[in-house]
């Protein structure tokens, strides 16, 4: 570990910065075997290509849900391998099965992680829950020193309130949020948590406001550093580069040239399909894509040609422009 438990907050305000990616995870086509080989030459596209200063990795993105406790640790070691000296990592322990999450805590911890994520969990039956996540937090922390990450989504059918977000980073090494809410929700938490607790949401398009607004400097995050950029083509990391040195009107024309790109993006992902469509575009981009594990469902060859037509027309640049 690079700190011990009561530092664990300094460290992550010294540290916790950039863009960092929530990384899908590529399959084997026909066997749907991990593919080691296409996730690491992702991860070097990504941190040497693209300058993304951080990866999320076997979250909800990366289909953690269909992946062994096995496979799991894998990913975290590939991980921490891939990024040594060049780009840092937060690798997700999410799990309903609180034995699962410490045991994947412990290995985070064993094989050299700075910090882990745990999302709060999907509960049944109940009406309050403040009570039961403080707790849930509470047993997490008190079983590892690295430091944690909350994430509160709408898919576990509840929201933490900024209040709850505070009680738990009272707990010596809750360092982060990634608050998947209401801007509303957020900009409260992040008013209330100046120097205790670090607020980052997912939302590409509210990024750089969150920036000039808030005062951010996390992206975390998902799949649009990887998405919306090329090696030729690094808007993303212009406008966040532009905005953190305080040039808001540059970085706002840059951010907005994006416009064309997100909405082929956004208009063409079936509903059912979240893994599955951001993979093929991957695939149109020249990164590593593949098929999905089930649950999740593929792409039909019309919904591909659909995605194609939108791709070719939403503006990155795949090659370097010629010299004038």
């Amino acid at each position: 570990m690079k700190y011990r438990r009561n530092e664990a907050k300094d460290w992550a305000f010294e540290n916790l910065r950039g863009i960092w990616a929530a990384a899908l995870q590529p399959f084997k086509p026909g066997t749907l075997e991990m593919d080691e080989a296409a996730f690491r030459a992702n991860i070097r596209h990504w941190i040497g290509d693209l300058g993304i200063d951080g990866l999320f990795v076997a979250g909800k993105q990366g289909e953690f849900f269909s992946l062994s406790v096995a496979e799991r640790k894998r990913v975290f070691e590939v991980t921490l391998e891939e990024v040594h000296g060049k780009a840092q990592a937060i690798l997700s322990c999410s799990d309903q099965n609180m034995d699962t999450v410490i045991e994947l805590a412990r290995h985070a911890e064993k094989i050299g992680a700075t910090s882990i994520v745990v999302h709060a969990p999907l509960l049944h039956f109940t009406s309050k829950q403040d009570d039961t996540l403080y707790e849930y937090y509470k047993a997490v922390s008190g079983a590892v020193n690295i430091g944690i990450a909350m994430w509160s989504h709408p898919d576990s059918n509840y929201l933490m309130s900024p209040e709850l977000c505070m009680r738990v980073a009272k707990l010596p090494n809750i360092v982060a949020i990634k608050y998947s809410v209401p801007r509303e929700m957020y900009v409260r938490l992040s008013e209330m948590a100046h120097k205790k607790l670090i607020v980052s949401t997912s939302s590409e398009d509210e990024w750089l406001d969150n920036i000039l607004e808030l005062d951010w400097r996390l992206y975390l995050c998902s799949s649009p550093p990887y998405l919306l950029q090329t090696k030729h083509d690094r808007r993303m990391r212009e406008y966040t580069d532009l905005a953190f040195a305080g040039e808001a009107a540059k970085a706002r024309i840059v951010r907005d040239s994006l416009n064309p790109a997100r909405r082929a993006l956004a208009s063409t992902r079936p509903p059912e399909k979240p893994h599955a469509h951001p993979k093929y575009w991957q695939e149109l981009l020249g990164q590593h894509g593949g098929p999905v594990r089930r649950p999740m469902l593929d792409l039909t060859e019309t919904e591909k040609a659909a995605t194609r037509r939108a791709f070719e027309n939403c503006g990155l640049r795949l090659h370097a422009q010629a010299a004038e």
